[in-house]
């Protein structure tokens, strides 16, 4: 196949064509949907191989870029790139889809074809997001990600599904709206600045605003990106979330969809609205709402009953240290965002996934259940091991990395921040070991635990690329660091050109 110079159209249509396929299966055929489902997401994923395979790390700017026009009238492009920071995302997003859908086979029975359909219409939602160069294609993407996360969630739930999925959109569809407002403020302050209607965030980097409508701009901006992180105190929807979808939709969620926020602040905040980002009044909120988001995350993880509830407060924890990384407004701290963006897709993606085959053979989460799986699962208690000193920042795992590299950023701004966040790690070390205790060690006290069996041979596929990751990441992260060098470097460049502008200007 040759895929000439539309790499990022294959890759991110790929898995809309796979939909289409799926949706063409008879539904009866449970075991033929399955098939179809899997190929259609390793297909994506080996069209997706084609960046490791040809991105530049040493060059500059946007590589593989595709422009067309769309609405012209309005100035509306099919424009879309990838430079280091969605690159990695990318490739995180294809292969957690591709282990979602493997994991998916006995766990799902009802309504397969719309199932793996929303799971296919998901990847392409979420990768519309990272690859867009065009403001509107990329509210575009990002509103279609509801779709598919609120049906996965409403039919395919928990108990409590359809109370989690109407949160779950009322929370993200609320924060989107004012994120338009910010969009359409900026577009026709570039109209009335320029004669020109575009969408292009490049182009709308050359807006100057007054600095009053900047901030404004930036919390509307602001609002859109936080709920979807989850930053603290739009954190609300994420547990139930993540305790009620099924375990791929978990697997997406924590892994890829909360990070559609952070890369927000990375691709449109800081490089659209630097003086905003860099006014020590909105950078020092924003630091404290991360930090309560760390010590608060961690703190409600170690009073969890259920471990997907656990799992999913430990996410707004570790997602406060990646906004840290990226208001300390410096190299290590931006770097260590990107870098720990992808460590916690891995170490959180594996542990939704751990927990989704316990599941599977107990049909209960409630740690009370558990104790001495060891003995009978000693295979899965060793991974489950690795994922969780992985998510703990063990040194020589992924999650030490980021974490460390984001801390080094962050004192280096106010060494207060950097003292304050590191409670957070103890914890964090804390609650993960406390689980681990009372689940895989000790006696087996529950003669239900008796029959567990250990990891197959499927699960074994669906777990082992996911340690391999974390052992290569932590051993050896320079590729990582060399990948992001060229993006961050372009977003500090930004914010140094903005700030001596200001410096110049002053009386």
């Amino acid at each position: 196949m040759n895929m000439g110079d539309h790499l990022l159209s294959w890759i991110l249509f790929t898995p809309l064509l796979g939909m289409v396929v799926v949706l063409a299966v008879p539904s009866s055929n449970k075991y033929l949907v399955r098939w179809v489902a899997n190929l259609a997401a390793l297909a994506s994923f080996l069209v997706s191989l084609q960046l490791v395979l040809r991105f530049d790390t040493h060059a500059a700017g946007f590589q593989f870029v595709e422009r067309a026009s769309w609405i012209a009238s309005l100035g509306v492009n099919y424009s879309i790139g990838v430079d280091g920071i969605s690159y990695l995302l990318v490739i995180l997003t294809t292969a957690l889809t591709l282990l979602s859908v493997l994991a998916s086979w006995s766990e799902v029975e009802e309504r397969l074809p719309a199932y793996y359909a929303m799971l296919l219409l998901l990847e392409t939602g979420i990768l519309g997001v990272f690859l867009s160069l065009d403001f509107f294609l990329f509210y575009v993407f990002w509103e279609a990600v509801l779709v598919p996360m609120y049906f996965l969630i409403g039919i395919w739930g928990g108990e409590r599904r359809l109370y989690a999925a109407l949160k779950f959109f009322l929370y993200t569809m609320t924060g989107s709206v004012l994120m338009l407002i910010g969009i359409l403020i900026l577009y026709f302050a570039h109209a009335n600045q320029f004669g020109v209607r575009t969408f292009e965030i490049a182009d709308l980097m050359r807006v100057q605003l007054p600095i009053a409508a900047e901030r404004t701009v930036f919390w509307l901006l602001f609002l859109g990106f936080a709920v979807k992180v989850p930053m603290f105190p739009f954190h609300t929807w994420l547990p139930d979330a993540h305790t009620e979808a099924p375990t791929a939709g978990s697997v997406m969620l924590a892994g890829v969809l909360l990070k559609m926020g952070t890369y927000g602040f990375l691709r449109i905040s800081l490089p659209l609205l630097p003086n905003a980002s860099q006014d020590w009044g909105i950078v020092c909120i924003l630091a404290v709402l991360s930090l309560i988001a760390i010590l608060y995350g961690a703190l409600v993880s170690l009073m969890q009953k259920d471990w997907k509830k656990l799992v999913a407060y430990s996410s707004v924890s570790h997602m406060g240290f990646i906004t840290l990384g990226i208001f300390s407004l410096n190299v290590k701290g931006l770097t260590g965002a990107v870098i720990q963006q992808i460590n916690h897709g891995i170490s959180t993606g594996l542990l939704f996934l751990l927990v989704g085959i316990i599941y599977e053979r107990r049909h209960t989460r409630e740690i009370a259940e558990f104790g001495g799986v060891a003995h009978r699962m000693p295979n899965y208690a060793v991974v489950f091991a690795i994922a969780m000193l992985s998510s703990a920042g063990l040194p020589l795992l992924n999650g030490f990395v980021g974490e460390f590299t984001i801390l080094q950023g962050a004192f280096e701004v106010n060494p207060w921040w950097a003292a304050l966040a590191v409670p957070g790690i103890v914890l964090g070390a804390a609650y993960l070991l406390w689980l681990y205790q009372r689940t895989m060690l000790g006696e087996l006290t529950n003669e239900k635990n008796r029959q567990l069996l250990d990891l197959n041979l499927r699960e074994w596929a669906v777990v082992l690329p996911l340690v391999a990751a974390a052992f290569w990441i932590g051993i050896y992260p320079k590729p990582l660091f060399e990948i992001v060098e060229k993006p961050v470097a372009q977003i500090m460049d930004r914010l140094h050109r903005t700030e001596l502008h200001q410096k110049e200007v002053q009386p």
